[in-house]
């Protein structure tokens, strides 16, 4: 059926008929020539949009109204201003294209209601499921040195993404390599979702998280992804289903990425009142991402090329190695003090949040996702991520003694103020809303509360009392749990979907008997990834900016499965 889907798309692409000027009409004539302006701007046009695949694709893709030489013109001197000016005005550069976006209607994933999901898989199909997963990820490992994540390109771009959060982003992203492509990037969006090809590039599927299907994936290493990969190979080792020879590769591997998190992705920043510490930066210096010379000289010429850290993978990477037992000095560092600089206070340091894309929710106590370099570059602007900030409180429960978060009234207020923004999230019901996250499902919002929860729950009654005493966590809960197991559960899913479900029912304490649907539909699914692995790759995180790019892959599938799998197994066996 996906095949005919693809084929079917293909040929109405190719043949449709022609109903106005197209993207190269358009911009040929002002990217595709000999100038003296930006250089990278063509750079990015020949190298993204101009690719003979995509071409082949788009050239029967017009746009009836640019046959009016108005709205031509002044698309053509936008690009124009974008390309000569030495500072452009982004909002006026961007203006005409962001009127053209409003025109684009897309819409997130609405599944269908479930079926009945009979009984439960055995205890005995859990484990296998469990014991394949986990093979995977050590075979990954073994094969390639560490445990690969991948990106991929969606051209349609994200439906939460109109014209006004396209010239919110062009004028708060930083750099201008990043700012061309995602002018570029949201221009070709118009003629690629108004054209047969937006079918093509955007197929249906089952559940909510969108499976990769580009045919391009940029493979990479990410401390973010090692630091959860970490998480996954621990569980599979607490399960006890692990032989002697698989505990030792999983330890192995363990240690390797722990030290690639906390060391190979080191880098020092200065705080807000220049104190230095050490955070974790999203990609680690070449060769240690792992991209082939061909995908790392494309991230170049695409503007990628400056990578700042960012809190959330700090925040994860301390997590892993605090849960590995390591004992490196780096995680002696209160981060609580650093990342205040970074919390929001209405009022006072809002504007801190440049590219407020998620602005319906209330920033207020959130911590910001990325942090200034030593020579102050932000590329990305910065912007405000829920489930970042679940992270945040997740590691400070972890070293919640060593930062001694209980005896340092500004650090307890940091995480309470944190609470606070999660509490007005769930009570006002947009942690459900996909517009309110910027990097994440609502349902991967929903297993990461759950994970927080357990750490959180796994302190003293007394320090969980000191951190809330309002009974927030127990409220927060109730909300996410009903979303999980009515709207969730209500309808169909994909393994991820499935895996994010588990994750959140078992951390959260919900009776095993809601466990079914979940389990069965991992266990139905087992096998679908073909020769890739036991499950298919689908989105895990994403990037709105400078157009949809979907990271997953299917080692991300079977860590979010394993673990999934091993916290219902533990539950179902009474021991959460």
């Amino acid at each position: 059926m996906i095949l005919r889907h693809f084929a079917a798309a293909t040929c109405r692409a190719l043949t449709a008929a022609k109903r106005g000027p197209s993207l190269y009409d358009l911009c040929d004539p002002v990217l595709a020539v000999p100038h003296r302006g930006d250089a990278h701007l063509s750079k990015f046009y020949k190298t993204a949009l101009c690719n003979p695949a995509l071409r082949l694709l788009l050239r029967r893709a017009g746009l009836p109204e640019l046959a009016e030489s108005g709205r031509r013109d002044a698309l053509q001197g936008a690009l124009l201003r974008a390309r000569d000016d030495a500072a452009p005005d982004w909002a006026a550069v961007g203006a005409p294209i962001a009127e053209l976006l409003d025109t684009v209607k897309l819409s997130h994933p609405h599944p269908k209601p479930a079926s009945a999901s009979g009984t439960a898989p055995r205890p005995a199909e859990i484990d296998h499921a469990i014991q394949v997963a986990s093979a995977h990820l050590l075979r990954s490992f073994r094969r390639n040195g560490f445990i690969p994540t991948y990106a991929a390109f969606n051209l349609i771009g994200d439906p939460d993404l109109g014209g006004r959060e396209f010239l919110m982003a062009l004028t708060g992203l930083n750099a201008r390599g990043y700012k061309n492509s995602t002018l570029l990037f949201n221009l070709a969006r118009v003629f690629i979702a108004r054209s047969p090809l937006g079918t093509l590039i955007n197929p249906p599927w089952t559940g909510i998280a969108e499976p990769m299907w580009a045919p391009v994936q940029i493979r990479h290493r990410s401390a973010y992804y090692d630091a959860f990969f970490t998480e996954a190979l621990l569980a599979f080792i607490e399960t006890g289903l692990a032989t002697a020879e698989e505990t030792a590769a999983a330890r192995k591997a363990i240690a390797d990425m722990v030290a690639f998190c906390i060391s190979t992705s080191r880098e020092e920043v200065r705080g807000a009142d220049g104190t230095p510490f050490d955070v974790i930066t999203a990609l680690a210096p070449p060769p240690h991402p792992r991209f082939s010379k061909f995908f790392a000289q494309i991230k170049q010429d695409l503007g990628f090329g400056i990578y700042v850290p960012d809190c959330d993978t700090t925040a994860c990477s301390f997590s892993a190695a605090t849960q590995a037992g390591s004992n490196d000095p780096i995680l002696n560092q209160p981060l609580l003090d650093f990342y205040a600089g970074y919390q929001v206070r209405a009022g006072a340091n809002e504007p801190r949040v440049t590219v407020p894309l998620n602005d319906n929710i209330d920033f207020e106590g959130g911590i910001a996702t990325w942090i200034d370099n030593l020579a102050g570059e932000r590329p990305y602007g910065n912007d405000l991520d829920p489930t970042l900030n679940l992270d945040v409180l997740e590691v400070s429960f972890r070293n919640l003694a060593r930062w001694k978060v209980l005896e340092t009234p500004s650090r307890l207020e940091t995480v309470q103020r944190i609470i606070g923004f999660q509490l007005r999230l769930a009570e006002s019901g947009a942690f459900k809303n996909p517009r309110s996250h910027i990097y994440y499902l609502p349902e991967l919002y929903c297993a990461y509360f759950g994970r927080c929860f357990a750490a959180f729950r796994a302190l003293s009654r007394e320090a969980q009392a000191a951190i809330d005493p309002e009974g927030a966590f127990e409220a927060i809960r109730g909300h996410v749990l009903c979303y999980v197991q009515v709207e969730m559960l209500g309808a169909e899913l994909n393994a991820f979907d499935a895996a994010l479900a588990l994750i959140a029912l078992a951390h959260l304490g919900a009776d095993v008997a809601t466990f079914a649907p979940a389990l069965t539909c991992i266990i139905a699914s087992l096998g679908e990834g073909g020769r890739h692995g036991p499950f298919k790759a689908y989105e895990w995180n994403k990037m709105k900016t400078p157009t949809r790019i979907l990271v997953g892959g299917p080692e991300v599938t079977s860590a979010f499965v394993l673990m999934g799998l091993a916290l219902a197994r533990q539950a179902m066996a009474g021991r959460r």
